[in-house]
């Protein structure tokens, strides 16, 4: 019963700290992106189908949808992306330095995440990059990229609520479209959410 009402107590202070973020009253996290333009999304015209009538505002038990915090290194944000792709060594001081470069450029780089309140823990990304251009009368183009759940939070559609959510956002900012780019075998995963392949061919050079 202790053990019980020591974790109930953890989520609750999380839950007000949480609170205090989204409200704008003085917090510790450093966040990437004003969360309050999570709210301009009008969740009515997602695509997918969901359990238990999830949204990002329930994205399921003990489960929040924000964005990056510059805390989450600490939180395994990059233990996450691992499951992904290599990250390489990135030290605090990298990963800070690459943050704040990444929030001096506003309306360009939203990092959502989804964490684990009895944890503390970062357990799912999606980042949506808005690109500005001269074309399409100065508009914008969204692009979705570097989409991850943690092993052991996979089937809870957290994966499907990350990428929608970032989607219907770039929609409610003005951009034009928005693409991403998957293996073949993700191609029903994301047809399901509204996207469709494309004619033109993704072409490449890497250098590392």
């Amino acid at each position: 019963m202790e053990t019980v009402l020591v974790k109930r107590d953890t989520v609750q202070r999380r839950l007000q700290h949480i609170t205090a973020v989204m409200t704008g009253a003085k917090h510790n996290d450093i966040l990437l992106f004003d969360p309050s333009v999570l709210k301009l999304i009008d969740w009515s015209q997602h695509k997918a189908t969901y359990k238990g009538n999830r949204s990002p505002d329930n994205p399921g038990a003990n489960v929040l949808l924000r964005p990056l915090a510059l805390q989450d290194f600490e939180r395994g944000f990059l233990k996450i992306l691992s499951q992904l792709t290599e990250t390489g060594i990135i030290s605090k001081e990298l990963f800070t330095e690459r943050f704040h470069k990444m929030k001096s450029c506003p309306g360009t780089y939203f990092i959502l995440v989804a964490e684990d309140l009895t944890k503390g823990q970062v357990i799912g990304t999606t980042t949506l990059v808005v690109e500005q251009k001269f074309i399409h009368g100065a508009g914008m183009r969204g692009r979705i990229e570097d989409v991850v759940v943690s092993e052991d939070y996979r089937g809870l559609e957290l994966g499907k609520l990350l990428v929608e959510t970032l989607t219907l956002l770039s929609k409610q900012l003005g951009c034009y479209k928005i693409s991403l780019e998957c293996a073949d075998r993700n191609v029903r995963f994301y047809e399901a959410l509204g996207y469709n392949v494309d004619k033109e061919k993704f072409m490449v050079q890497r250098f590392k």
